[in-house]
């Protein structure tokens, strides 16, 4: 594929800017940031007038509510924007972070942290993901390249040029923030062959972008899965527990990879646990697809097909199987599991050690909602995504996740 001289600028400026970044200490880095952070403040204006034309065009062409609460921004999420920056400037930085050892011949041995270089990211509707991911990239000393989806781009527009000059006037080089602002399809595929100016690509949403791009790209990935995650009531759970945590899974957030898609019952319990979140979900709009047996205690649920199992539905829908026991439930796990976040809810502690130790996924939960998957809920700051491959991330990936290593070593005068 012929690379754009448009792109081949971008991906040039960027391996310069990442040359410099390499070596900017964190004083000036954290500067950069928090510049970054009050910039945002101060053109809150002008974001959301940016974005209030996105939404419009999302309505226009009818897409779905979930995917336009994505993309729609408030006064309260530009602050939380703005926190999650300074939330990032707060956390060490992993640039020269290692280990130190000595040979029996003399070499001395450094394992240090250094920055992947350029970081390129393909995402879709969330503007969010244009500020978190050049916040962790800058304080990990990385450039970024960002290539949003056609409905965020007056969003994403308007972000990268204010935090890229707060970073700029603060320090940093030219070309440690850029945003590919055509959405043509051509240029995506475009960034996914630039092997000679990007390091890596990181693709964030739906299964369809993150196929796209594992497919296509010959630059390294790290894949961000899509989430059908499970919750399994065990026997011994507390119901009243269950309730609020299957409900605050499915609904909190419908629309993000860590929200709930399918709830597993055991039948020890179906009759008595799925009329309490089952009216609940009645109540606030959840659409329930069930299996026979739930069927038979829900009768207003809708029959699952096979296809619910492994569906993410990102919506108010969600489907509901009751099982035999423990196996059964781990079962339909590995069968449907994205490898995501899971979580069971029981009292029994040999109950959960077995499910925690057994299921293969990023996260894995006993009593909690499978909404904590997520950089600022870890403890993070923010997030790059939630990486379901095993290399060379897994789970939420923030600063640490954005570094490699290199080997220093001292020598006298060794030879082999």
């Amino acid at each position: 594929m012929e690379i754009s001289q448009e792109m081949i600028d971008i991906g040039q400026r960027a391996k310069d800017a990442a040359r410099k970044l390499a070596f900017i200490g964190t004083e000036t880095k954290n500067k950069a940031l928090a510049a970054m952070a009050e910039a945002l403040l101060q053109n809150q204006d002008q974001i959301l007038s940016a974005n209030a034309r996105d939404v419009q065009a999302a309505e226009e062409k009818g897409l779905r509510r979930s995917l336009i609460n994505r993309l729609q921004l408030t006064e309260k999420k530009v602050s939380e924007m703005s926190e999650a920056i300074r939330d990032v400037i707060a956390l060490p930085d992993p640039v020269g972070v290692g280990e130190f050892w000595t040979r029996p011949n003399g070499l001395r041995i450094q394992k240090t942290r250094v920055p992947l270089g350029v970081v390129a990211m393909i995402y879709e509707a969330r503007p969010n993901v244009t500020v978190d991911a050049a916040a962790l990239s800058l304080k990990s000393g990385n450039a970024c390249i960002l290539r949003g989806g056609s409905e965020a781009i007056e969003s994403n527009k308007v972000l990268a040029r204010i935090i890229a000059e707060a970073a700029v006037k603060s320090g940093c080089p030219a070309g440690s923030i850029q945003l590919v602002d055509k959405t043509d399809r051509e240029y995506a595929l475009q960034l996914m062959k630039m092997n000679k100016y990007v390091d890596v690509i990181i693709p964030r949403g739906g299964a369809s972008l993150i196929q796209t791009v594992i497919e296509n790209s010959t630059v390294p990935v790290i894949e961000t899965g899509t989430g059908v995650c499970h919750a399994f009531v065990d026997k011994d759970a507390d119901l009243e527990k269950a309730v609020n945590i299957v409900f605050n899974s499915k609904t909190q957030k419908p629309e993000v990879c860590n929200a709930l898609e399918t709830l597993l019952v055991h039948e020890d319990v179906a009759e008595s646990y799925l009329p309490l979140i089952g009216q609940k979900f009645k109540d606030y709009g959840v659409e329930i697809r069930g299996c026979e047996k739930v069927r038979a205690i829900l009768p207003y649920a809708k029959p699952a097909q096979e296809e619910d199992w492994s569906t993410e539905y990102l919506d108010l829908i969600i489907s509901i199987k009751v099982v035999r026991d423990l196996d059964e439930a781990l079962d339909h796990i590995y069968k449907y599991s994205t490898k995501h976040s899971e979580t069971i809810i029981t009292e029994n502690y040999t109950t959960a050690q077995r499910f925690m130790n057994e299921i293969d996924a990023a996260v894995v939960y006993t009593n909690a909602s499978t909404r904590f998957t997520d950089g600022g809920r870890f403890g993070f700051g923010a997030e790059i995504g939630i990486s379901t491959q095993k290399l060379h991330a897994r789970g939420p990936m923030a600063l640490p996740e954005l570094t490699t290593v290199k080997y220093i070593v001292y020598g006298d005068g060794q030879i082999v």
